[in-house]
C-alpha cells in the first residue's frame, strides 16, 4: 500500500472512533507494524493534523479537522444500500422518503464505473409482507423532539390496553422488525422506560427542554441494560 493511501486510511480510522484508538488496533487494520503507525502519526502531527494521544494509550483526531471528500468503494456502497433499503421498508414515512432520497443522491455523485454497484446491486434486503402496527402519532415529530431534547406528554396504553398519562424525556428511537420503541426517562415512574410507538395514542411535544445531557442519560440507560445482562 502506498504511504499516501495508508495515511488516508489511518485518518479514516481515527475519524471513525470517538474514543482513543490504540496503535496495535490501527496496525492490525492497516496490516502494518506498530512502528510504522507511530512513524505515520508523528509525520501527520508534524504536518499540523490535530492528533492527540500517545503510545500505550491511544490516539484521537481533534475536533474541527476533516478529510477532503473521498469516493466510496464498492463495499461501502453496498453497506449503505443494505441499510437504506431496510429503512425504506421499515422506517416511518418521513424516514423512508429520506432513505430513498439518499440513494438517489448517492447515484448522482458516483463515477460511471461505480454506478452498477448501486443500480445493479449484489446485495438485497427482504421484501416484508407483514405490515407494521398502525400508529396514531407523527413519528417524525417524535424524532425531532429527541434531537431537540424536548419533553413529550403522551397518552399510552400497555399490552393489556390499560391507559396512562405520562411525561417522558425521549432519548432514542429503535427500529425493529415489527415495532418501533422509544427509549425515555419517565417522570411518572422516575426511571427509564421503553414505549412502543403503536401504543402511544397521543403525543404532545413540549417547548420545555428536559434537564441534563441526552448523551449522559443514554449512558446511564446503557449501564442499566448492561447490568441486567
Amino acid at each position: 500500500m502506498a504511504r499516501a493511501d495508508r495515511l488516508l486510511r489511518l485518518l479514516q480510522i481515527l475519524r471513525r472512533h470517538r474514543r482513543p484508538v490504540t496503535a496495535i488496533a490501527i496496525a492490525d487494520e492497516l496490516e502494518v507494524c506498530q512502528r510504522t503507525v507511530y512513524r505515520d502519526i508523528a509525520g501527520l502531527i508534524d504536518e499540523g493534523v490535530p492528533i492527540r494521544g500517545e503510545a500505550g494509550i491511544g490516539y484521537v483526531l481533534g475536533d474541527g479537522y476533516d478529510l477532503p471528500p473521498l469516493m466510496f468503494n464498492a463495499d461501502e456502497i453496498e453497506a449503505m444500500l443494505v441499510g437504506l433499503r431496510w429503512v425504506e421498508a421499515r422506517g416511518d414515512a418521513s424516514l423512508a422518503r429520506a432513505a430513498a432520497d439518499v440513494v438517489a443522491k448517492i447515484g448522482q455523485m458516483l463515477p460511471v464505473h461505480l454506478k452498477p454497484v448501486l443500480l445493479e446491486p449484489a446485495v438485497d434486503v427482504p421484501r416484508y409482507q407483514a405490515r407494521l402496527p398502525d400508529e396514531t402519532i407523527d413519528v417524525a415529530s417524535l424524532r425531532a423532539a429527541i434531537r431537540n431534547c424536548r419533553k413529550v406528554a403522551i397518552a399510552y396504553a400497555d399490552e393489556k390496553g390499560r391507559p396512562t398519562e405520562r411525561v417522558i424525556w425521549p432519548l432514542a428511537l429503535g427500529y425493529f422488525e415489527m415495532s418501533r420503541i422509544v427509549v425515555a426517562w419517565c417522570e411518572l415512574r422516575d426511571d427509564f422506560r421503553h414505549f412502543r410507538t403503536d401504543r402511544v395514542r397521543r403525543a404532545e411535544i413540549s417547548a420545555q427542554r428536559y434537564p441534563g445531557s441526552r448523551a449522559k442519560l443514554l449512558a446511564r440507560w446503557r449501564s442499566t441494560i448492561d447490568g441486567a445482562c
